[in-house]
């Protein structure tokens, strides 16, 4: 139904109201809903690399601390390796069953997967089977979080009222940063709190232990939500039709290729920059520029505050502007300001540091606050969750989990550690090219 607008000035009926009344509660729930499983996804992403040094001794003890390390965030990057085959079992099941459906499932699976690594025994304990079985629950969980970013982002695409998709969508970026947020300042907690002895012996398994009681009450919300708007039209029209629903990865990867590369393209430099800048920076900062583990976790807190203040501002800016151009902006800024920001991280004292980081932040909140609309914009409602998951996590399984490992294992063998900040440069050409051949996709209503 539709409401008329309050700049008409005609009163609403009390049907009306409550209509509308229900439409506020059902996106507001939406919104939550979306929230809870990026928070908690990314809220143990943050743990995992914060602790990495701990994990390292825990999982890799008879090797050295830098081959350690490095074997730590091989596993980190390995758990993306079944990324793409999650996008589109996930995606398939959100575009044939619907999108609660299979968010609802894929929170469950990832909530177990995190807290089995909260009761992992340790080398010391089962030997060889211990980083074996980190492998084995990272790799599930990278199946399930698969399903998850591009999953909350075209429910709330297609839940969000027109002219406003772009703020309503950010929030999927924002809860991701939270989650690393949240991570960090518990991390912090526990340095602060705890003795290296007791952080090294159980303290550093709290965080995955408490993805339970998060990823639990993320599932009651999702239970209880109706599925997307969009979604029970398709269904609707084509019981109207008596036709079947679509195989959508068919479909996906015949008739949408062009926007499938696409997608790939422009998500490159969010998952690159992203898990550079958010992620692996504390370690950066502490192992390669001599920070104190304390001086890197406020400067890390401080600009996540920043960023997810930033990303609502983008999402709302590119409903006015376009979504085409803000991420056009985005890898532009990342060309050319890249290298200077890099260089000014050594031997800066913190005031200095933090200015930078927030200048980073600012940058790719420009690109992560647009991007999950531009995604869900570009395909249709049959093949919107499917295309958008095997796009954006071709991306990141190739890309973004490999960034830690990438960047350590690029200034080992070089020596150079500006040597992250070239990776990121290539990241935002592959973006700018994407980007250029491109479709402005604001101010048009979703396809169908």
């Amino acid at each position: 139904m539709s409401i008329p607008s309050a700049s008409l000035a005609v009163p609403l009926t009390a049907q009306q109201q409550l209509e509308l009344s229900s439409e506020r509660k059902a996106l507001r729930r939406a919104a939550t809903a979306s929230f809870m499983g990026n928070f908690v996804e990314w809220f143990d992403y943050a743990a995992y690399g914060y602790l990495a040094t701990i994990i390292a001794l825990t999982f890799f003890p008879q090797t050295d601390a830098a081959t350690g390390l490095l074997a730590t965030f091989a596993v980190f990057a390995l758990s993306f390796v079944v990324r793409p085959v999650g996008g589109l079992v996930w995606g398939h099941f959100g575009d044939k069953y619907g999108r609660r459906s299979a968010l609802s499932w894929s929170i469950l699976i990832m909530t177990v997967s995190t807290f089995c690594i909260g009761i992992l025994p340790g080398y010391d304990q089962i030997g060889v089977w211990a980083p074996a079985l980190l492998l084995l629950i990272r790799l599930v969980q990278g199946f399930s979080a698969s399903g998850e970013y591009a999953g909350a982002s075209a429910f709330l695409a297609e839940y969000a009222p027109e002219g406003k998709r772009g703020f309503y969508t950010s929030l999927v970026p924002a809860s991701t940063a939270a989650g690393l947020l949240f991570g960090a300042v518990f991390v912090a907690a526990l340095h602060a709190w705890m003795t290296v002895e007791t952080l090294h012996e159980w303290g550093w398994r709290l965080p995955f232990l408490l993805a339970a009681p998060f990823g639990l009450v993320g599932r009651y919300i999702r239970m209880s939500l109706q599925d997307s708007p969009k979604f029970l039209d398709m269904e609707q029209r084509l019981e109207a039709k008596e036709c079947a629903t679509p195989a959508p990865i068919r479909e996906l990867l015949t008739v949408h290729r062009r926007s499938v590369l696409i997608g790939i393209g422009a998500t490159c430099l969010n998952a690159v920059a992203f898990y550079l800048l958010l992620s692996y920076m504390p370690t950066y900062l502490s192992t390669e520029m001599g920070m104190s583990e304390g001086d890197s976790f406020i400067a890390s807190t401080v600009s996540l505050a920043t960023y997810i203040g930033l990303i609502f501002l983008m999402g709302k800016l590119s409903d006015r502007y376009g979504r085409k151009t803000m991420l056009l902006l985005a890898s532009v800024l990342f060309l050319g300001l890249t290298l200077p920001l890099f260089g000014l991280l050594g031997n800066r004292s913190l005031v200095v540091i933090l200015m930078i980081q927030i200048a980073f932040g600012a940058i790719l909140a420009m690109n992560d606050g647009t991007l999950p609309c531009f995604l869900a914009e570009i395909f249709p409602t049959r093949v919107r969750f499917s295309g958008f998951a095997f796009s954006f996590n071709i991306a990141n399984a190739l890309f973004g989990g490999t960034a830690p490992f990438i960047a350590t294992w690029l200034i080992h063998i070089t020596g150079n550690k500006m040597a992250p900040a070239w990776y990121l440069l290539a990241a935002a050409a592959v973006a700018l090219v994407a980007m250029l051949a491109s479709r402005e996709t604001a101010h048009k209503t979703l396809q169908d």
